[in-house]
């Protein structure tokens, strides 16, 4: 089933929903209805200059625990090196804007972060909900990621890299952030070869729910 959200501000349960992971058309996009969506795996994922919304909910979610974060060779090369460093949550808006801009994909046909989407993370973020994580070469922003935070949990959405293994850096320096501070898992939304080789497997939905709605908080800075 696909569910028309046109007349509702709610959310069916995603279990009766599509498994194939689509599951509703329609309705309106806000900060408030994102918040509710997230925690329960729903997520947005459309081209924004179409008039269709799609919605999106997996029933098996693609996740990476914080300890069991792969760290490659060539990765540990990187680190060593020192040429990078990282921060949290200290440029939202450059790691959203890049992730939105790099190599022209906003305007592409299927570009799905456009500046209404933008407009509302910004406004999640001033919220509370929304954290980033930042790579820095010096002073130039050559990586990052950002999310949803809920339930001790970090709910990705995008990532970008401009320098070599700048979002793989980003994602392990959330997965031991998070392992530091008793978090629960990073939320990769869809599989990926390079998210399985750096640890990410998968969990029932029963157990997503069961960890995004814990009352859990955790330090991100």
């Amino acid at each position: 089933m696909i569910f028309d959200l046109t007349h509702t501000d709610g959310f069916p349960d995603p279990r009766y929903g599509n498994l194939s992971g689509f599951y509703a058309v329609g309705g309106e996009l806000s900060a408030d209805r994102l918040a509710k969506a997230y925690p329960m795996g729903i997520f947005p994922y459309y081209a924004y200059k179409t008039e269709r919304l799609c919605w999106w909910a997996p029933q098996k979610r693609f996740v990476i625990f914080p300890s069991e974060i792969h760290v490659s060779h060539s990765m540990r090369n990187i680190m060593n090196k020192g040429r990078y460093h990282c921060t949290i949550d200290e440029d939202f808006a450059g790691v959203l804007a890049m992730c939105a801009c790099i190599d022209g994909r906003i305007e592409e046909e299927n570009a799905w972060l456009g500046p209404e989407l933008m407009d509302i993370w910004m406004e999640l973020h001033d919220m509370g909900h929304a954290k980033s994580v930042e790579v820095w070469e010096g002073d130039e922003l050559v990586g990052g990621l950002y999310g949803f935070v809920t339930g001790g949990c970090f709910l990705g959405d995008s990532m970008f890299s401009i320098a070599p293994g700048a979002s793989k850096l980003a994602l392990i320096h959330l997965a031991r952030h998070m392992e530091a501070r008793g978090g629960r898992f990073i939320d990769c939304q869809l599989e990926t070869p390079h998210l399985r080789s750096m640890g990410a497997r998968y969990i029932t939905y029963d157990e997503f729910l069961e960890a995004t709605g814990q009352d859990m908080k955790i330090k991100w800075k």
